[in-house]
């Protein structure tokens, strides 16, 4: 099987290496690729943005896999299947369920999915108002794609009524001021066909760039799997309430989802809770969750693109866990620092670097591009073992100005994380 795997970044550095492992993949392709996904795979120059240009490259593969959300918002896995070729990821029609805030809410409301009360406000007037009729701390999302930073959780007022005129300033743009979930996050993956379900293994990530969960949201500093706290049947309640209404509801609308549904989740007092939907595999925990699998990848996402997962046996899982960590470029969620060389030493066993925000020099230098730079990951017996191996190769790592967390996955390796207790009847 010939399989192209379209985006830049981390997750499709994972993606990459979780294919090259598939006996039934004879050719990898990622396009356009970094400077770690070039190690195993062809990487060929692409504007991953262009639905005509990625067509035109796919019809060479057996398998056309798009990584990043806004070349699913954009359309290219329409282009892709209008040539003919499988893809894995939704229409762009389906993909709304990431690419807009207030219509994912309109399908959860619909599917009856539980999720946090919100109001979708196109002026700064109907924001302010919106947010005088909740206490703090404040929810507040720009309606569209923002690479992970169009969130703003406070318990300022003041900074969140700013935070949505931002967000209001571009024309035609919205703002979803939503009530505050308590409780920790879960990120739970799903393949499918548009029928179909599979839950992959639950993951946590750290959105923010401090430790302690301080300072501005990022696309995420570390991640790590399994979930040792998690309540016993949390995946199988989650299919029936939302992942599986979700589907069915988008079939229902006449755009059905296949490719990769992800479900941020709160674990509230009243149960789990829809923070949001992703419409493909997430950045960083697709670095921990592919890690752990060990049922062959590349027959799971062909089988989403041709409508034939049911016929897939049940996934196998590798024993243990795994913690990746983020080392990100200076300054960093601000304008990053780029073009420092990223030197990596040796590595101990069990730890993987993929790579994100790279691209090298025309001396074979590897070299900065963007603000997550690099995730170090590593699998262990135990979450602890997992998350000492994956500082080590952090300690591996040298690049000017560079910083990443210190404490991914500490809390959950020490037992402190837990879900509240359920209110009765809620």
């Amino acid at each position: 099987m010939k399989v192209l795997v379209v985006g830049p970044g981390a997750r499709e550095h994972a993606l990459v290496l979780a294919l090259s492992r598939d006996p039934a993949v004879t050719y990898l392709t990622c396009a356009p690729g970094n400077a770690g996904t070039v190690e195993v795979a062809e990487v060929l120059p692409l504007d991953a943005m262009n639905p005509a240009a990625v067509a035109s490259l796919a019809r060479h593969y057996d398998l056309v896999v798009v990584g990043p959300e806004a070349p699913l918002v954009a359309g290219v896995a329409d282009a892709v299947r209008e040539v003919g070729v499988p893809v894995f990821g939704p229409s762009a029609a389906a993909a709304q369920l990431e690419g807009s805030k207030t219509f994912a809410k309109d399908v959860m409301a619909a599917a009856g999915v539980p999720t946090a009360a919100s109001d979708s406000c196109t002026t700064a007037d109907e924001a302010v108002q919106a947010l005088g009729r909740r206490v703090a701390p404040y929810v507040v999302k720009a309606d569209g794609l923002a690479a992970g930073k169009g969130v703003l959780v406070t318990s300022d007022r003041i900074d969140a009524e700013n935070f949505a005129r931002d967000a209001l300033s571009t024309v035609g743009a919205r703002v979803v001021i939503e009530d505050f979930l308590d409780g920790p996050e879960v990120s739970l993956f799903a393949l499918t066909d548009g029928t179909t379900v599979v839950p992959l293994l639950p993951a946590q990530d750290h959105k923010r760039v401090g430790d302690d969960d301080t300072g501005p949201n990022t696309g995420g500093m570390g991640a790590y799997a399994p979930l040792p706290w998690l309540p016993s049947g949390t995946v199988e309640h989650v299919l029936t309430s939302v992942l599986q209404p979700v589907v069915a509801e988008m079939a229902t609308r006449g755009t059905p989802f296949s490719g990769l549904l992800y479900a941020g989740l709160a674990m509230t007092s009243r149960g789990p809770q829809v923070v949001e939907f992703n419409c493909r595999f997430g950045d960083p925990e697709t670095q921990v969750v592919l890690a752990l699998l060990d049922t062959p990848l590349a027959g799971l996402l062909l089988a989403c693109a041709n409508g034939t997962l049911a016929a897939e046996p049940p996934l196998v899982w590798r024993p243990g866990a795994a913690v990746t960590v983020v080392v990100a470029a200076e300054n960093y969620p601000g304008t990053p620092a780029a073009g420092d060389e990223v030197v990596v030493g040796d590595l101990p066993e069990g730890v993987t670097v993929l790579h994100a925000g790279t691209r090298l020099s025309e001396d074979g230098a590897v070299l900065t591009s963007g603000g997550r730079v690099l995730s170090v990951t590593a699998t262990g017996s135990s979450l602890a073992e997992a998350r000492t191996r994956a500082y080590e190769g952090v300690a591996a790592v040298h690049l000017r100005g560079g910083f990443s967390r210190s404490d991914i996955a500490a809390k959950a390796a020490r037992g402190e994380i837990s879900v509240p207790t359920q209110v009765e009847g809620a």
